[in-house]
């Protein structure tokens, strides 16, 4: 996102011991940059400020943050790994989903061996591949995000409440459903146990939903339609929601009783690097999971890390989108990224049928 953007190893010790980098990478070894893919915006700026720039201050080599889109960046690293060419980045910051599909394809590095791997939360470990060919970083909840205004008597207790006829044309959602689909499946009627083999509760609420003619579109329109007071409900990111908030926007977030999806975001890092570009790629990954730059990259992007022990930013203390403890993630809604590769795809052309068929 800029808000546009699609869609944790034993922290705590002095971290030029945690790395050990002068040990591993000897100065004449030294890539002369790394290249990180990104997001823009708000994602970039938290990255750059709480990973980048702090390893480039422990180790001497600069970072430079692509921002080409995951998806298109995607296919370009597969065709360097399948042809023996040197991929175009040394890094890649992706969505779960999408890195599992690359893991799957075997053009990921093993990060077994990474020090800070220790003491991680569950959420850290990607499920249903062996060992770490990616490795989480955070986690992110789609939230119900709202105008205070339009809610006087508290905020939203249901999903269903984007049915009332006083909402037609002021609910917004993603362009493809993303962060809603196994959502609407519950708000629908529904079970988690149905997802993803019966969907059709899921449908049926988008069915009736589009009666009530949702906005759909990307990050950067939620914040214009919350400015501008175009809508009152909206299933966003809570980055987005929180940032709109911050920059003076009406605009308040919850977890109704059917859940919100959490999603988690991990780093990969490509085959076919030179041996020391490897090497200097893993060892950002894994500063990235040490407990300073947790605090820091994660604190700027108001998300909870995977570095245990790490306090929320003040504004989202007991903040029900920022979970940290087992019993949050109970309220909220994990799909295994294994079932989102084989079916979002199927959920998106679904999505797209109802509301633009």
């Amino acid at each position: 996102m800029t808000f546009s953007r699609r869609t944790a190893l034993k922290g705590g010790a002095a971290l030029g011991a945690t790395l050990a980098m002068p040990s591993i990478l000897r100065a004449q070894d030294k890539p002369s940059e790394l290249i990180v893919r990104a997001w823009g915006g708000a994602w970039g700026d938290a990255l750059k400020s709480g990973v980048a720039d702090p390893f480039t201050e422990k180790t001497g080599i600069p970072v430079r943050l692509d921002f080409t889109e995951d998806n298109e960046i995607k296919p370009k690293i597969w065709a360097a790994v399948d042809q023996g060419r040197v991929p175009p980045i040394h890094v890649n910051w992706d969505t779960t989903t999408n890195a599992t599909i690359s893991a799957l394809r075997g053009v990921t590095v093993d990060l077994s061996d990474l020090p800070n791997l220790e003491g991680l939360l569950p959420s850290a470990k990607p499920v249903g591949l062996e060992g770490w060919p990616l490795v989480n970083t955070y986690a992110y909840v789609y939230v119900c995000a709202y105008r205070p205004e339009a809610f006087p008597d508290g905020a939203p207790e249901s999903w269903t409440v984007m049915l009332d006829p006083k909402f037609k044309g002021r609910v917004a959602l993603y362009d493809d459903g993303i962060g809603f689909n196994p959502i609407a499946v519950i708000a629908g009627g529904g079970t988690f146990e149905d997802i993803p083999d019966n969907m059709e509760p899921g449908y049926e609420f988008y069915r009736k939903l589009k009666a009530n003619e949702p906005l759909l579109g990307e990050d950067p329109d939620f914040t214009s339609w919350f400015q501008n007071s175009e809508i009152d409900l909206a299933c966003t990111i809570s980055v987005n929601a929180r940032a709109a908030k911050q920059s003076g926007i009406d605009v308040a977030w919850t977890v109704p009783k059917e859940g919100c999806k959490v999603d988690t975001d991990g780093l990969w890092v490509p085959k076919g690097l030179p041996a020391n570009e490897e090497q200097a790629a893993k060892d950002f990954v894994n500063f990235a999971l040490s407990e300073e730059a947790q605090k820091a990259w994660c604190g700027a992007l108001g998300l909870p890390p995977v570095r245990p022990g790490i306090e929320p930013p003040a504004d989202l203390v007991g903040d029900p989108s920022y979970p940290t403890r087992p019993e949050d993630f109970e309220k909220l809604v994990s799909v295994p990224s294994p079932v989102l590769v084989e079916n979002q795809p199927i959920w998106f052309a679904k999505f797209n049928e109802i509301f633009q068929g």
